[in-house]
């Protein structure tokens, strides 16, 4: 039996709606500023490889996306799904955390096996047929930076795809910078009173597992 994600549901607080308004404006700004060196595009899926923590919002937005697929479009739902339980099968076992939330480690030895964990498998949610996410709209955050240059923290410096920005300065690098919304998005994850972690492929399987909670807020 795969695990139940670490979250109750509830519905999504009415500020993500803000905060991804706020993040795709700055991404199509970044990238407007960026031109030619910016190379995100359709079928580009380097960055869609490799598993990465994602926290209690963004997995909540997941688990939105996939009930609208089950209802809106089952047969994409269940491919996803198929995916899902396949990379669990072949990853989990291996898994640096509690198997049986979804919850990732936070000791010292689980956080160094999770640099390597899953290092290069394909995100169960991108499509091989078409090389496109099929819960785009419901993107983690990570997603939704990736490419142009970041800050993840204040005082960081400028971080970015390394398919991107070939022969550009420091200066044009920095000309560049995706501005990030940090304060909003810490704002609303402590508002969920739930700082864990999990894994894509957990929320994408929550809400279709046996006996999951009901939908009443906590």
């Amino acid at each position: 039996m795969f695990p139940r994600l670490i979250l109750d549901r509830m519905a999504l607080p009415h500020r993500d709606a803000e905060l991804l308004q706020i993040m795709d404006a700055a991404f199509v700004d970044a990238a407007a500023r960026s031109g030619p060196w910016l190379l995100c595009r359709t079928g580009c899926t380097q960055c869609c490889h490799g598993a990465f923590a994602i926290n209690a919002l963004d997995a909540m937005r997941l688990e939105k996306g996939m009930d609208d697929l089950r209802t809106n479009n089952p047969s994409l739902a269940g491919q996803i799904e198929h995916r899902t339980h396949a990379w669990l099968e072949q990853y989990g076992s291996d898994f640096p955390g509690d198997l049986a939330t979804g919850t990732l480690g936070q000791s010292d030895e689980e956080v160094q096996l999770f640099e390597s964990f899953a290092d290069d498998a394909p995100c169960p949610a991108l499509n091989p047929s078409t090389g496109l996410c099929d819960v785009y709209a419901w993107r983690p955050m990570t997603c939704r930076v990736f490419g142009p240059p970041v800050r993840m923290g204040e005082g960081d410096s400028l971080g970015h795809c390394e398919l991107c920005f070939h022969g550009a300065t420091e200066t044009e690098v920095a000309a560049c910078e995706m501005a990030l919304p940090h304060e909003l998005e810490n704002s609303v994850v402590e508002e969920l009173g739930d700082s864990r972690e999990t894994l894509v492929a957990f929320a994408l399987l929550r809400s279709s597992l046996p006996g999951k909670p009901s939908d009443s807020p906590r």
